[in-house]
């Protein structure tokens, strides 16, 4: 049987810095689902659960793919501890599953760019390199100050180098290496841990993670920070972007990608959905630019068609198998599809993905098409996704308002 990792991800309710912090939307995803997305991505961990004493924090766990546990009131307090946390979870865990947990990590949802690989390495340090415990960590090459406690009579306090000595500044080549902790994601060998009760012990390695990633969010001047950077670094976990040399046609579901995947039904049951002005724009620079651009969708609505004649585009939808008319759309336009581009949100995209050779995911899709998607949005269906797309393939200015 493989070895059960465990990811735990704290989230209580109570917030005193940001008031519902973890369900505080980053790149138009909730801190929490961030967290949870990272884990279900990684390499080695088995099992994902959010632990928390918010029905709303349990609902956005749940709707990205994690399990939750119910964490009681006595351990969910300003003052209860990560370890205590983790620890209730796998007790619950393993009298829910009837399994034991081998190896437990605690992963922290305040880090919003805490990456897939930075959870596998943790997780693998313990898993296989042998070590007992392990953390994410960013090198530093600061200096350190504290103030002293007391001061001379009649002067303040003043202060001392804690990493050096202020008589004397080497050149930081000729420092040794500091790490900074980063917060993030830590691994602990699951019997090591219930014994030393908490997460450093025995043999303890360092994974070490990019330093322009590292940020917790504890404030409301970090949240916006967050929110700041992340159509640069969620892009930039994504991989390599297509530019405009790549590709030779763009292929569009409707439901989850040009909307929100909300639809509104009135008394009489006409169907309305919401679409965003930006990504309007976005298709018509894709056209100028000469790519051909196809809405293709399984619905049989008249809200589609409308969209297409709206957009001047051609549509096919009302079909079953995407993926063969995809390919017969290729044939038709005389089209390689390895140089399509294909952005979808859900499972039913998956097979289209397989086919072309730019599979794109918005960032609000299902968690199996990010994982599948060479490439991901940082902006969610319905809200500006294609307007961003259009601004890989046809250059940084069209961010602005130059659509």
């Amino acid at each position: 049987m493989p070895p059960t990792v465990l990811a735990v991800i704290p989230a209580r309710g109570g917030s005193k810095g940001v008031p519902a912090k973890n369900l505080a939307p980053v790149g138009g995803v909730p801190l929490v689902a961030r967290a949870v997305r990272a884990c279900l991505a990684a390499e080695h961990v088995s099992d994902v659960a959010v632990s928390t004493d918010d029905p709303a924090i349990a609902a956005a766990a749940r709707e990205a793919g994690a399990g939750v546990i119910e964490r009681p009131a006595e351990i969910a307090g300003d003052t209860a501890t990560s370890e205590a946390a983790v620890l209730h979870a796998m007790d619950t865990f393993e009298a829910q599953q009837g399994r034991p947990v081998d190896v437990v990590l605690l992963v922290q949802c305040t880090s919003p760019f805490i990456d897939r690989d930075d959870v596998a390495g943790v997780a693998a340090a313990v898993l296989a390199d042998g070590a007992d415990s392990a953390l994410t960590v960013a090198p530093f090459h600061g200096f350190v100050w504290r103030e002293q406690a007391e001061g001379s009579p009649g002067r303040g306090p003043g202060a001392d180098g804690v990493n050096h000595d202020k008589a004397f500044r080497p050149r930081r080549q000729d420092r040794p290496q500091d790490y900074l902790e980063t917060g993030a994601a830590y691994a602990m060998r699951a019997d090591g841990f219930r014994a030393a009760g908490h997460r450093f012990f025995g043999r303890t390695d360092l994974v070490r993670t990019d330093p322009a990633r590292v940020l917790e969010v504890d404030d409301p001047h970090e949240l916006a920070r967050a929110r700041a950077l992340a159509p640069l670094l969620d892009t930039r976990r994504a991989g390599t972007l297509p530019a405009r040399e790549d590709v030779d046609a763009v292929v569009l579901d409707f439901d989850g990608t040009q909307t929100d995947d909300r639809v509104y039904v009135d008394s009489d049951g006409r169907e309305t959905v919401a679409v965003h002005r930006g990504d309007g724009l976005g298709i018509a620079a894709l056209r100028r630019a000469g790519l051909p651009v196809l809405i293709l969708s399984t619905e049989v609505n008249t809200v589609v068609a409308a969209r297409a004649r709206k957009l001047n585009l051609p549509v096919l939808h009302g079909i079953d198998r995407k993926d063969v008319a995809l390919k017969q759309w290729c044939e038709e336009e005389d089209i390689a599809p390895e140089r399509v581009l294909y952005v979808g949100n859900d499972v039913n995209d998956l097979p289209c993905f397989g086919l072309v050779g730019w599979p794109v995911a918005v960032a609000s899709a299902h968690d199996v098409v990010r994982g599948a998607a060479r490439a991901v949005t940082s902006t969610p269906g319905g809200s500006g996704a294609i307007r961003e797309i259009a601004a890989w393939l046809l250059g940084p200015s069209l961010r602005g308002s130059d659509l």
